[in-house]
C-alpha cells in the first residue's frame, strides 16, 4: 500500500471523514435522543427544561448524519448501494422516527395544555424508534446483513443496547444541564443506563471476533492484540470511573457535574475506535474494501475541495452554538394557546 498514490489516501481520507462526521453524530444527536427518551420519567415542568436543554442544539446535530451519509454515497457509491439495500427497512423506520420527533418537538411547545401529553408520547416514541433503529442497522452491519431469525434477534438486542447507551449519555447531559431535583433523577437515570450499556459493550465485543475469521485474526494474533488492548482496558477503567463517580453527584458546588458526560463522550469514542479498527479496510463487513468502493480519484480530489470547505464551517458552527447557549437549562416554549 503506497500512501501517496491518490487511489490510497483518498479513500483513506474520506474513510476518516465519514467515520468522524457519524461519530459526531453518535455523540451530539444521541445525548439529544437519550434525552428524549428519558422524557417520559419527569414531571410536567421538568419536560419543558429537558426540552429546553437541547432546544438550541437538536436540529443541527442531526446534519452530521447527514453528511457522513452523504460521504458514503458521493466517496463509496459500491458500498453506499450495498448497505442501503440491506438496511432499507430501519433506515425507514429511523427516519420516521426522527420526523416524529422533529414534529412533536415544535408542536408540544404550542399545544394547548390537554394536548401537550400526546406531544411528549410522540416526541419519546420518536425517540426511541430513532435510537433502536440505528443501533439495529449497527447489529446488522457487524454480522454482514444476515437474512435470519439469529441475525434479526441479535441486531435487536443491539438496538436496545445503543438506545441504553445514548439514554446513559442523554441522562449525563442532563446531570450538567439542569438543577435540583431533575438532577438528582438525571443521577439515576445515568446510573441504570450504564450497567444496560455496559452489558451491550460485552455483547458486542464478545459477538464480532466470531463473526469473522479475519477479524478474530486480528483481535487475538501477535502482535495485533498489543495493539488492541488498550481499547478494552480504557473502556472499563472509564466504566468504573463513571459509576464511583456517580455516586458521588449531583454535587451542590456543580464542580464535577460535566465530567459524565466527558467521560461518556471518551466510551464512545473507543467503541468507534474498535469497530473501526476491526473492520478497516472493508466497508462493508468481509466483502468490499474502501479502495474496491470508492469512486475514482478525480472524482475523489474534487469532493475533497468541498469538504474542506464544509467541514470547518460545520465544526466552527456547532462550537459556536455550544458557547452561545452554554450554561444551566430553562424551560423553552414559544408562546402557547391559553
Amino acid at each position: 500500500m503506497i500512501l501517496t498514490d491518490p487511489a490510497v489516501w483518498l479513500p483513506i481520507t474520506f474513510m476518516g471523514l465519514m467515520g468522524l462526521s457519524m461519530l459526531i453524530y453518535a455523540i451530539l444527536d444521541g445525548y439529544d435522543l437519550g434525552v428524549g427518551i428519558l422524557l417520559l420519567g419527569a414531571d410536567e415542568h421538568q419536560k419543558d427544561i429537558m426540552i429546553g436543554s437541547i432546544g438550541p442544539f437538536w436540529d443541527a446535530n442531526e446534519t452530521w448524519l447527514v453528511l457522513g451519509v452523504g460521504l458514503l454515497l458521493v466517496a463509496f457509491p459500491a458500498a453506499h448501494g450495498i448497505i442501503l439495500t440491506n438496511l432499507y427497512l430501519p433506515v425507514t423506520v429511523m427516519i420516521f422516527g426522527l420526523i416524529m420527533r422533529g414534529v412533536a418537538f415544535d408542536f408540544r411547545a404550542k399545544a394547548r395544555v390537554q394536548h401537550k401529553i400526546a406531544w411528549n408520547k410522540a416526541f419519546f416514541a420518536g425517540s426511541i424508534i430513532a435510537s433502536v433503529s440505528q443501533g439495529y442497522m449497527l447489529g446488522s452491519y457487524i454480522l454482514g446483513f444476515p437474512h435470519s431469525l439469529t441475525g434479526t434477534a441479535f441486531s435487536l438486542l443491539v438496538g436496545c443496547c445503543v438506545a441504553a447507551g445514548y439514554t446513559l449519555i442523554g441522562a449525563c447531559w442532563l446531570i450538567m444541564k439542569t438543577t435540583d431535583e431533575l438532577q438528582k433523577k438525571a443521577v439515576f437515570w445515568a446510573k441504570t443506563a450504564l450497567w444496560i450499556t455496559s452489558l451491550g459493550i460485552v455483547l458486542v465485543s464478545i459477538t464480532t471476533p466470531f463473526v469473522s475469521p479475519r477479524i478474530f485474526t486480528k483481535w487475538f494474533s501477535f502482535p495485533h492484540v498489543l495493539m488492541l488492548l488498550p481499547i478494552p482496558l480504557f473502556t472499563g477503567m472509564m466504566i468504573l470511573s463513571l459509576e464511583l463517580l456517580l455516586r458521588r453527584l449531583p454535587k451542590a458546588d456543580d464542580s464535577l457535574n460535566w465530567l459524565p458526560f466527558s467521560i461518556v463522550i471518551g466510551i464512545f469514542i473507543l467503541c468507534f475506535h474498535g469497530l473501526a479498527y476491526s473492520f478497516f479496510p472493508y466497508i462493508v463487513p468481509n466483502k468490499l474494501t474502501i479502495f474496491e468502493a470508492a469512486s475514482a480519484p478525480e472524482s475523489l480530489l474534487i469532493i475533497l475541495y468541498g469538504a474542506i470547505v464544509v467541514l470547518p464551517i460545520l465544526i466552527g458552527y456547532t462550537i459556536l452554538i455550544y458557547r452561545i447557549f452554554r450554561g444551566k437549562a430553562t424551560a423553552l416554549s414559544y408562546g402557547s394557546w391559553h
